[in-house]
C-alpha cells in the first residue's frame, strides 16, 4: 500500500460512457431487462466529448481538495474510452490520456476504473461460476448455457482471459495508473480469474500501482459501497457514495446530496481512517452537472479552511466521547472535533486526561476551554467543554482544534467508585 493512498482521505470517482444521455443506469439497464442490449449500445451514436474539458476537471477536483480521481475506462457494458486495439467496441479516440495528463498537472493521482467482467465480448459468458448449473445464471450477456443450454467452453474463456489481459496492459502502459478500481469480480471465482496471477502483472505493467478490493481477496484496500460504515473498517479503506442517487448521468434523478452532508461524509471517514470517494455523473458531451460542480465547490472552500482537520491526521476518538467525529494529528498532541450542529452554548468532549494547552476554531481563533467534574487524583477525567461563539460556527461543519503539550491520554473506563481523596 502506498503512503499516498492512506494520507489522500477525499477523491473523485467519474461514471462516464455510453449511457450517460440519461436515459438509462449504466449497464445494469439490459442486463436487468430494463431496456434491450440493442437500443442501449445505440447510445453510443450520441456519446461524443464536444464538451468535454479535462483541464477544467482537474481544476475542479483540485479546488474542491481532492487528492486523486478515478475514471470509468469501461464499464460492464464492455464499450471502452481509450483507444484500444483489442475491441472495436470504443469511443475510437483517446479519452483517457488527456484526463490521465491534467490530473498530474495538478498534483494529482490517476485513477482507472476497469469492469472485469464484459457483458459483450462473446466468450465471456463460456464458464459457469465454480460448482454453479446453468439455471443458476439466467441471463445470456453473463451465461450462454440458459439460452439454450449448452457445454462449458474452457478454450474461449481463455480467449477471454487473453483479452483481458490484454486491456489492461494497455491501460498500465500506456496511461501507468496510480491506482486500478475494479469492479465486476463476482461472476467468477479468483481461480477461474487467475487474481493471484494478475496482481504479479499489474505489479510488471505499473509498478507501484494500488488495487482496490475488487479483486478476488487480491487488492489492496476495502470499498464499502453507498452506505457510510457504522464501525470503522478493518484495514485500509475508501468509502464509495455518489453526490444523488446514480453513478452516471440520469435526467430524472436529481435528488442531490448537499455539500454539507457530504462534508459531513468527508469528516466521517477521515474520523475512521478512511477516504472518501464522491462519484460524479459527467453528461454524454463531458459536460459536468451544474449541481455536481456547485458541491464540489462548496467543499472546496470548506477545505481551504479546514483542511489540516483532515488531511496528514489518523484516526480520531472512539465513539462515546463526543457527539460528531474528529481526528488525531499523526503526533497525537492536536486533537480536531467537527461540530456538525449549533451547540447551546458550549461543546463537550468527555474522557481527556491531559491538561489541554488551548482551543481555537479553525478560520476564527482561540475560545475558552473548561474543565469541569471528574477526579484527576483518581485518573478519572472531568468533562472539557469548549465555547463556541455564535459569530465562530462555520455554516458547513465547524471544527474546533485541542492542543495539548504531551500525547493525547484518552480515559477509556466505565466509571468506578472513588475510594481515597
Amino acid at each position: 500500500m502506498q503512503d499516498w493512498f492512506r494520507d489522500a482521505r477525499f477523491g473523485v470517482f467519474l461514471h462516464w460512457g455510453i449511457y450517460s444521455l440519461g436515459n438509462t443506469s449504466e449497464s445494469w439497464a439490459f442486463f436487468n431487462g430494463e431496456i434491450s442490449y440493442e437500443d442501449y449500445m445505440a447510445q453510443a451514436e450520441f456519446f461524443n466529448d464536444s464538451a468535454y474539458d479535462p483541464e477544467a476537471w482537474a481544476d475542479l477536483f483540485a479546488q474542491a481538495g481532492a487528492k486523486y480521481a478515478v475514471l470509468t475506462t469501461k464499464h460492464h457494458d464492455g464499450y471502452a474510452l481509450w483507444d484500444t486495439q483489442l475491441s472495436d467496441l470504443k469511443y475510437g479516440k483517446d479519452l483517457i490520456g488527456p484526463y490521465c495528463d491534467a490530473l498530474r498537472r495538478r498534483g494529482l493521482k490517476v485513477g482507472l476504473y476497469f469492469s472485469h467482467l464484459d457483458w459483450s465480448h462473446p466468450d465471456y459468458p463460456t464458464i459457469l461460476p465454480a460448482g454453479a448449473q446453468p439455471h443458476d445464471h439466467q441471463n445470456r450477456h453473463s451465461n450462454r448455457f440458459a439460452y439454450p443450454q449448452g457445454e462449458q467452453d474452457p478454450v474461449a474463456w481463455e480467449r477471454f482471459l487473453e483479452f483481458h489481459r490484454g486491456q489492461l496492459k494497455e491501460l498500465c502502459t500506456l496511461y501507468q495508473p496510480d491506482l486500478l478500481w475494479f469492479d465486476g469480480d463476482w461472476e467468477r471465482d479468483s481461480d477461474q480469474f487467475r487474481f493471484a496471477e494478475l496482481k504479479d502483472q499489474l505489479q510488471e505493467w505499473a509498478p507501484g500501482v494500488v488495487v482496490n478490493s475488487r479483486m478476488g481477496g487480491y487488492g489492496d484496500y476495502g470499498t464499502p459501497e453507498q452506505g457510510m460504515p457504522i464501525e470503522q473498517p478493518e484495514g485500509v479503506w475508501e468509502f464509495c457514495v455518489t453526490i444523488n442517487d446514480s453513478w452516471g448521468y440520469v435526467k430524472k434523478d436529481t435528488n442531490h446530496k448537499s455539500a454539507r452532508q457530504c462534508i459531513r461524509m468527508l469528516a466521517e471517514c477521515a474520523g475512521m481512517g478512511g477516504n472518501l470517494l464522491l462519484d460524479m455523473g459527467p453528461k454524454q458531451d463531458g459536460s459536468l452537472q451544474p449541481e455536481q460542480v456547485a458541491v464540489m465547490e462548496s467543499i472546496g472552500q470548506w477545505v481551504a479552511k479546514n483542511g489540516e482537520a483532515i488531511f496528514g491526521t489518523q484516526t480520531g476518538l472512539p465513539a462515546g466521547h463526543l457527539y460528531g467525529a474528529s481526528t488525531l494529528s499523526q503526533d497525537r498532541k492536536t486533537l480536531y472535533v467537527f461540530c456538525f450542529d449549533d451547540p447551546k452554548d458550549e461543546f463537550a468532549i468527555k474522557g481527556i486526561r491531559n491538561p489541554i494547552a488551548k482551543a481555537s476554531i479553525l478560520g476564527y481563533g482561540d475560545v475558552p476551554v473548561r474543565k469541569l467534574g471528574g477526579a484527576a487524583w483518581a485518573g478519572i477525567p472531568g468533562i472539557a467543554w469548549v465555547t463556541v461563539p455564535k459569530d465562530a460556527l462555520d455554516a458547513e461543519a465547524t471544527v474546533i482544534k485541542v492542543e495539548f503539550e504531551n500525547e493525547l491520554d484518552l480515559y477509556r473506563g466505565h466509571g468506578d467508585p472513588i475510594t481515597f481523596n
